[in-house]
């Protein structure tokens, strides 16, 4: 696939943007979804630098998760701040990976997004539970580069 517009349809892009917004509710943590039809150079290393870019590193308990994809690529890399990394192992990283590989591999692209942002949503919920006075830092729509 080479277009954006290939990879997710509108509704689908909705239903993301959705469970971005349900895992946020029981968290302090921020989820972003990120998508380019390709990158150059190694994909982890472009995914920190969308991190960056998309300032997911000035959340207040460094507890940002991106999810980025390349799609020319066909490699994904979900990318944890410190915040969050210093709670999770990487066995949970690991096997959300696993999870949405599976559905990637089917063509299952939107419903992969959808477990893996729901999965870093409970993982987060369970060391950055939402507090009355938490608000939202960071867009929850889909960023395209």
């Amino acid at each position: 696939m080479s277009k954006l517009e290939d990879f997710l349809t509108a509704d689908e892009e909705a239903n993301i943007v959705e469970a971005i917004r349900t895992a946020e509710k029981s968290t302090s943590g921020e989820i972003r979804v990120h998508i380019e039809s390709t990158c150059d150079g190694p994909v982890e290393d472009h995914a920190m630098e969308v991190f960056h870019l998309l300032k997911m590193d000035n959340t207040k308990a460094q507890n940002g998760v991106l999810i980025y994809v390349a799609i020319n690529k066909k490699e994904f890399v979900i990318y944890g701040d410190s915040g969050i990394n210093a709670v999770v192992g990487q066995t949970f990283w690991d096997s959300t990976r696993d999870i949405m590989a599976s559905h990637f591999k089917k063509g299952e692209f939107a419903q992969g997004l959808i477990e893996g942002v729901l999965r870093a949503g409970k993982e987060l919920s369970a060391h950055f539970p939402w507090i009355h006075g938490d608000i939202d830092e960071l867009d929850n729509s889909i960023s395209v580069g």
